[in-house]
């Protein structure tokens, strides 16, 4: 019987490392898809954060004036950076997004002086925009308040719409994971059933079958969850090296959960499904097993 025991012991080795396997391909990919979920959060406040808005000024202001005027704007709770672009700045903007020249044409710089300023992504949308616009339309030296309305439209209805895709296929995704899981898990213990039935045919109590598989599932979840971590670390830093602004948006306390999400998800399904397979074999007659 030991001997028997012993076979049926080996046989089950293999199904272990398949097991583990198995787990740590699907959590790597539900690890990659969760990044991609940060990331496109992430991503949309990197580019609301870099629309700009203009607040135009009227004429030539004196030092006090606009130092005045800089303080009022950069207390208000929406503005991220601002800075003073003079007439002469504003020339050299000008001119380097392509446009051409007005001497020979134009005597003076026809280019306001301006405060340029960055607003915080919660108000990156059209209500508040139109709210900071008509606020600081009141200011007596501030003769404009422009921003690319198109641009901001679009960019937030992409990235709502980008946000629900990846959701719902994390979403998906996810219940495909913990199916699979569960699947490979009882394919494993299926090479265990001999061994399960023989240690209670003498006499072995449920809790003592059970325990050293539980542990073992802990174990092979840990190790399942550890490997897919690494892997999913490995597609991010390649990801990166690719597109180096994806650094920029880096986020490890999002990183941090969606790792230990991983190796929480895999402990807990591989433990459930252990169990629940044990107990399934427990309860079998002994020419069920066949």
């Amino acid at each position: 019987m030991n001997r028997s025991s012993n076979l049926s012991i080996k046989r089950g080795k293999p199904s272990y490392f398949m097991s583990i396997l198995g787990v740590t391909l699907v959590l790597m990919l539900l690890g990659v898809v969760g990044w991609l979920v940060i990331n496109a959060n992430k991503l949309g406040d990197y580019f609301k954060e870099s629309v700009e808005v203009r607040a135009e000024l009227r004429g030539d202001l004196n030092k006090k004036d606009s130092l005045t005027l800089m303080a009022y704007i950069g207390a208000q709770p929406y503005v991220r950076e601002l800075e003073f672009i003079n007439k002469e700045k504003a020339k050299q903007i000008f001119l380097g997004d392509g446009n051409k020249s007005w001497e020979g044409i134009l005597d003076a710089n026809p280019l306001p002086n301006s405060i340029n300023f960055k607003v915080k992504p919660a108000y990156m949308n059209a209500d508040s925009l139109l709210i900071i616009q008509a606020d600081l339309k009141k200011q007596t030296y501030i003769s404009n308040v422009s921003y690319p309305q198109a641009l901001v439209d679009n960019l937030n209805k992409n990235i709502q719409r980008i946000s629900l895709i990846l959701l719902a296929i994390a979403i998906l995704l996810a219940t495909v994971v913990i199916i699979l899981i569960d699947n490979t898990i009882r394919l494993a213990m299926f090479s265990n059933r001999f061994l399960i039935k023989t240690m209670q045919m003498v006499g072995a109590t449920r809790w003592f079958i059970a325990k050293p598989m539980d542990q073992r599932a802990i174990i092979n979840g840990g190790i399942s969850g550890g490997i897919a971590i690494v892997l999913v670390q490995g597609v991010i830093l390649l990801f990166e090296r690719l597109l180096p602004e994806l650094r920029t948006i880096r986020d490890w306390q999002s990183l941090t959960m969606l790792y230990g999400g991983l190796v929480l998800l895999g402990i807990g399904i591989t433990l459930f499904s252990t169990h629940r397979s044990v107990i399934k074999y427990l309860k079998m007659k002994l020419d069920d097993l066949y």
